[in-house]
């Protein structure tokens, strides 16, 4: 397509998805041990091996693409008939990955228009698929980037871990809060803010934080038609209760209203880990190219 859309593997897109939208997919970096894999590919690290590295403290870390990397892959679709890219990623403040974007578009030989979604996992994947929609219903490049940090402006992204020292060995989140939040024994609910995670409420029991967040996603829904996605790291069972219950209140409300659910990557596995479950409501974006609105 003239205007190419790229994103990278912590939108959560699986790849049948980004194949059928058109979406080029830039891989971050998991490193465990010693060992190095590209997320989401073939070859990459399985969230079964993330969460056994995780349980055993073997040290893990991430890494974004490099400003070359994702020059690469700019230069690529300009070669496969790309005129313009929309280059659209995780929160600037959670990673070095739209900065990467930045610096690639100055050297790129066709305008891009890198967008810092200010959200992480399916927050960021929704605002990808609002820049489709726009782009195959004739939308520009600009309308594509409007409609994107619109409907990531508008998503509630929420999520309960069983511990916070993840998200604090990950630089994340303050030691002061994960302490406190240890030493209490809560469980705590989090949310993304601006861009960045902190703490949105505490509950005693994982059960209580659960069903908090099926009250939470409801309240966040409301009367609207939204995208509704859970994901978890090594605990399907929980997001599987969590998904179906949420899908039965939510179809009371509005039909067609339906819940994903899905493994969350490993790049944002490696800061919340084993346990993690997460909830994301995106309102469908009202922004159709044909008539300005």
């Amino acid at each position: 397509m003239p205007i190419a859309l790229v994103t990278d593997s912590t939108a959560s897109l699986t790849p049948e998805v980004a194949a059928a939208r058109c979406v080029t997919v830039v891989p971050l970096q998991v490193v465990i041990g010693a060992e190095s894999y590209d997320e989401g590919t073939e070859d990459g690290v399985t969230p079964e091996l993330l969460a056994e590295a995780l349980r055993e403290w073997t040290p893990v870390s991430t890494s974004r693409p490099n400003p070359d990397e994702m020059l690469e892959v700019y230069e690529r679709l300009v070669a496969e008939g790309a005129t313009e890219i929309v280059s659209i990623h995780l929160s600037a403040d959670l990673s070095g990955t739209f900065e990467s974007a930045q610096l690639a578009a100055r050297q790129c030989s066709v305008p891009v228009r890198a967008v810092d979604s200010r959200q992480v996992g399916m927050g960021t994947g929704f605002a990808v698929l609002a820049a489709a929609e726009i782009r195959d219903a004739g939308g520009t490049a600009e309308e594509m980037a409007a409609a994107a940090r619109d409907r990531s402006a508008g998503t509630t992204s929420l999520f309960y871990v069983d511990t916070l020292e993840y998200l604090r060995r990950g630089g994340r989140m303050g030691a002061a809060a994960a302490l406190v939040g240890s030493a209490l024994a809560v469980k705590p609910i989090l949310k993304v803010e601006s861009g960045r995670i902190g703490p949105f409420e505490r509950v005693r029991t994982s059960s209580k934080a659960l069903s908090r967040l099926e009250e939470l996603a409801v309240e966040a829904a409301g009367d609207l038609e939204v995208d509704v996605a859970v994901a978890h790291l090594a605990s399907p069972d929980r997001a599987a209760t969590l998904a179906t219950k949420l899908a039965v209140r939510l179809a009371e409300g509005l039909a067609g209203r339906e819940v994903g659910v899905g493994e969350i990557g490993a790049v944002l596995g490696a800061h919340v880990g084993p346990g993690m479950v997460a909830v994301c409501v995106a309102p469908r974006a009202v922004h159709n190219p044909a008539d300005g609105a």
